[in-house]
């Protein structure tokens, strides 16, 4: 018989956790939730006070007598679920259902799985904390409301398997809002001048600014550039000013939710989902062969880049032994907390900063290291000085005509010799020199070479910049970013191409209803403040009923309106052009998990499908016969093979184009680059200039 029993939420981290607290300890994991609202039926009482009706979740009956039976045993119950409103209801629930005192000292909360910080938070048990409790259930209720009472509607007036939420519906909204802005977007011309020149041996490039005397003056045409040109007499330029400035780059703070989603989508590549899947299998602890098993990072859902000063002092001293004195921060900036930031827990960091990641790559799968190394890589750089930049910037004059170059090179790496925050839309800083120039000095025009350029519209959100705009508006909160995402794809309302969403045309639909009939579910600014209203349950300052009655009052009016006026809408399967081979048949475009397909129309009866062939015009120059068809591999990679295949194996991860080298008559492909696309030929060096 243990004197303890202390219930967590997952095995993997009560494994950790009873090898840390000993003999006298034993630690059940309760699996997440015990309880929760009916999935059958609405489960909240309107009528009553919006009274929730909860239930023990199907299938947890075994777990909840295990747990039953250990408590029996035990002569204190320690509840140690996640230290996030969700673990502060679970912890309420396992309470009930165990019939634990919630005001007794039962709650225990670490942000990290390590064993002092273990130790330490048994030394300090709490009461149940009632406001978060209500924070989540609020959340809870609201969400039932809207989905209970939505989702019904569009199954019967759309079809079956569809649903709505506050922060789906928004989710959806922002990325068809950009597919319009895009749609509706009109180029416009727009013209550059770039300038290559000599000082003695040095080469160095530059670009048209200005007429002298003038602000920075903008090309539009082709004849705003020959007169440009016309106004430049002979190669001779004069160097008229040269400005010479020391610029300080601060690194990044560690990460909080959004931002490792954010960054991990970036740097490697990762869904939403798959990195909090990975930081959770960090946070709950990996087996490191005598050490056993050892918590990796802090916990991973969290909106506060607060440090302990324990983990400062230890990142200081790791920095100062391993870079020297010079790299460490000079003194701890306060790092700029945002409005709607909770600050319950730290950021996300590793447990120990002396687990660098080589040390610990035998012992985890390729992914986690990848994560864990990005996560402890960005906390030390955030702990480290400032980078200090050398730029330059030299103005060229001949006659009227300003050409300017500009120049930087790092003086003092700092936090960059470790870690470089990536970015959406920007390529990372390289050292770009200028030769020693000054006032007076004397430089000669090698090649001027106008360029014509087109604006480009706004780009389509990936899941980084979706999270990162959600983030913004005060949408969602760190633990509903990446369930958000998956949820959209799944109900069909959005599609990745290239990685970036763009909307389906039952996205549209449904959007279009919810706009009609329930505005402010919508509305970016009401969701926002609706938010805010469940952060000030957690924070004590309003009574989560009043938060509900609040929006119900008028929710209410809007579903009635709806039950009565909302259109039925048929959505017609597109037909494919062509007959089903097997019984003859129109073949139909239908939506899938995976995007678009084509089935027989003649289903269930018959159940031929098969995936949409993309020709792109390209003939396939192997076998000079088959036409080039777009293709994605198992995982989902697109490249092009030739439709002949297996007769003609022709393939090429880059997409052909319907034109020719015109050096040497070769293939030409659409390379794609980091930051853009460019035009390469697969049989000699020709390339064309490369576009964002």
């Amino acid at each position: 018989m243990s004197d303890f029993l202390v219930i967590v939420e997952s095995p993997a981290k009560a494994k950790t956790i009873e090898r840390y607290l000993g003999n006298k300890y034993k630690v059940k994991a309760s699996m997440g939730h015990v309880r929760d609202l009916p999935r059958s039926q609405m489960g909240v009482n309107v009528e009553n006070s919006f009274e929730p009706k909860y239930i023990t979740i199907r299938g947890k009956g075994p777990v909840l007598k295990e747990l039953k039976t250990a408590a029996k045993k035990a002569k204190k119950i320690y509840l140690a679920a996640d230290p996030d409103r969700e673990g502060e209801a679970i912890a309420w629930h396992l309470a009930h259902s165990l019939d634990v005192d919630i005001t007794s000292d039962c709650r225990v909360v670490f942000n990290e799985i390590t064993k002092d910080a273990i130790k330490e938070s048994f030394k300090h048990p709490r009461p149940i904390n009632m406001d978060l409790v209500d924070a989540q259930q609020a959340r809870r209720i609201l969400d039932r409301l809207v989905g209970y009472n939505i989702s019904p509607l569009l199954w019967k007036k759309v079809k079956k398997g569809l649903s709505a939420g506050r922060v789906q519906s928004v989710a959806v909204r922002l990325i068809i809002d950009r597919e319009k802005e895009i749609q509706a977007f009109i180029p416009e011309e727009y013209w550059t001048i770039e300038g290559d020149f000599l000082k003695g041996k040095d080469h160095f490039s530059g670009m048209f600014h200005s007429l002298a005397e003038k602000e920075k003056t903008e090309l539009k045409s082709e004849q705003d550039v020959e007169n440009i040109l016309k106004q430049m007499d002979g190669n001779k330029f004069k160097v008229v000013s040269v400005t010479k400035k020391e610029r300080k780059r601060y690194p990044a703070p560690a990460f909080i939710t959004s931002s490792l989603q954010q960054e991990a989508a970036r740097k490697l590549n990762f869904r939403a989902k798959k990195t909090m899947m990975l930081a959770q299998q960090l946070y709950e602890g990996i087996e490191l062969g005598a050490q056993g098993t050892v918590g990796l990072i802090t916990y991973m859902r969290t909106d506060s880049t607060r440090i302990s000063e324990v983990a400062q002092v230890e990142a200081a001293d790791y920095i100062r032994s391993e870079y020297g004195e010079n790299y460490l921060k000079e003194e701890q900036r306060k790092e700029k907390k945002q409005s709607n930031a909770q600050d319950a827990h730290e950021a996300i960091r590793p447990t120990s900063t002396l687990r660098d990641p080589n040390s610990l790559k035998e012992f985890l799968s390729r992914d986690q290291f990848r994560l864990y190394k990005l996560i402890w890589e960005r906390f030390l750089a955030s702990q480290m000085a400032q980078a200090v930049m050398d730029t330059m910037s030299v103005d060229l004059q001949n006659g009227a005509v300003i050409f300017r170059a500009t120049g930087s090179k790092v003086k003092f790496p700092g936090f960059m010799k470790l870690y470089v925050e990536g970015t959406d839309d920007q390529v990372e800083e390289r050292d770009k020199m200028l030769p020693d120039l000054k006032e007076g000095d004397e430089v000669f025009k090698k090649d001027i070479d106008p360029k014509q350029h087109f604006t480009q519209p706004p780009p389509r959100y990936t899941e980084a910049r979706l999270v990162k705009t959600l983030e913004e508006l005060g949408i969602g909160r760190p633990s509903t970013y990446a369930p958000t995402l998956d949820t959209i794809q799944k109900r069909g309302y959005v599609a990745l191409d290239n990685k970036r969403f763009i909307p389906t045309e039952l996205g549209e639909i449904v959007l279009e209803l919810i706009l009609e009939f329930f505005p402010d579910i919508l509305d970016v600014e009401f969701t926002a403040k609706m938010e805010q209203g469940l952060d000030n349950i957690e924070d004590g300052k309003v009574r989560w009923v009043e938060i509900i009655d609040g929006f119900y009052q008028d929710f209410e009016t809007h579903l009635e309106k709806a039950e009565k006026e909302m259109q039925s809408v048929e959505i017609k399967d597109e037909p494919a052009g062509e007959d089903c081979e097997q019984c003859g048949n129109p073949m139909v475009f239908k939506m899938g998990r995976y995007g678009k397909f084509m089935a027989c129309s003649n289903f269930p009866d018959c159940r031929n499908t098969k995936p949409i062939v993309k020709e792109i015009g390209v003939t396939c120059p192997k076998c000079k016969e088959g036409q080039i068809i777009e293709r994605k591999s198992k995982k989902k990679r697109l490249f092009y093979g030739c439709d002949k295949f297996p007769g003609c194996d022709f393939i090429s991860w880059d997409k052909p184009l319907p034109r020719s080298c015109p050096k040497c008559e070769g293939l030409l492909v659409e390379k794609k680059l980091k930051k853009g696309v460019q035009v390469q030929c697969t049989e000699c060096d020709y390339k064309e200039e490369q576009q964002s």
